[in-house]
């Protein structure tokens, strides 16, 4: 997902729209139950929890966890990598960011990862030390970030009849790379949705993950700026999405130097998404 802040908030309305599309509670048709799905474990008590299905079977759509005095709150960084600029990583432009892990490593905070297999097909090795990690945990991007509706932030765009497959695509590069327990996660590329690629999407068994602050780190030069929006933003159960390519956010290591000490002062914990999807459909 790469959004300048100018633009957010179309996504925001858009959010909006699929949250109140979501319904929590246990999934309606288990994942262990889809053939090749990443959440294949045999106890229902031990598949990563998830959002029930939303009206008329929608793909669920989640955006921040319960407002509680239980002061949460996820990092979530975007690892894409749209599938035309492979030339430019062979040119020797860099998307992946070690700088940027080894400090949520070092500040030891748990974090999710949305994940393109773009990006997992160029730097396996860079995948599969995040998905071995169990500070981390990571989610779907999509494989191509490309598009799921028209007019969205110049990006190309995937047919209907190619989404699923898409998604699918991107769980079979995180498995090539040794990426383990991927969980039943999707953001959308540029965060753009409709009720159309909800129902595309649906048979795929994946939950929505969206946010309700936008960090502005996208291209963005000023790590103070960064860390300032951030901040000012989060509340109990909130979602940031932020992004751990160099070549898209590269202020944000610095910004984190600042953010993570300042809400921790705030008391606030840093939770993976899954535990705010559990705490909000009942599951711990």
């Amino acid at each position: 997902m790469i959004i300048p802040v100018r633009r957010f908030a179309a996504t925001c309305a858009l959010g909006a729209l699929g949250i109140a599309l979501a319904a929590c509670g246990a999934p309606g048709t288990p994942h262990a139950a889809r053939p090749g799905h990443p959440a294949s474990a045999s106890a229902a008590s031990s598949r990563p929890p998830t959002l029930a299905p939303g009206p008329a079977g929608l793909t669920p759509v989640f955006k921040n966890g319960p407002r509680t005095q239980d002061k949460t709150v996820a990092l979530t960084f975007d690892a894409d990598m749209t599938a035309d600029q492979g030339p430019r990583a062979a040119a020797g432009e860099r998307f992946d960011n070690p700088e940027l892990i080894a400090t949520l490593r070092a500040f030891k905070v748990p974090a999710t990862v949305f994940m393109t297999g773009r990006w997992a097909d160029e730097y396996p090795q860079e995948a599969k030390n995040i998905g071995q990690d169990p500070l981390f945990e990571v989610a779907n991007h999509s494989y191509s970030h490309y598009a799921f509706t028209d007019d969205c932030y110049g990006l190309p765009t995937v047919s209907e009849d190619r989404m699923r497959a898409d998604v699918e695509r991107a769980f079979a590069s995180f498995k090539k790379a040794g990426v383990k327990d991927v969980m039943p996660y999707f953001r959308f590329p540029g965060g753009c949705y409709d009720q159309r690629a909800l129902r595309t999407l649906s048979a795929a068994g994946v939950t929505a993950v969206q946010w309700d602050v936008v960090s502005g780190d996208a291209f963005a030069t000023d790590s103070g700026a960064v860390a300032r929006q951030v901040l000012e933003g989060v509340k109990p159960g909130s979602v940031v999405v932020m992004h751990c390519t160099r070549s898209a956010a590269p202020a944000t290591e610095q910004a984190l130097r600042t953010i993570v000490p300042e809400l921790r002062k705030k008391g606030y914990r840093f939770v993976k998404v899954s535990e705010l999807i559990g705490a909000a459909s009942g599951r711990r």
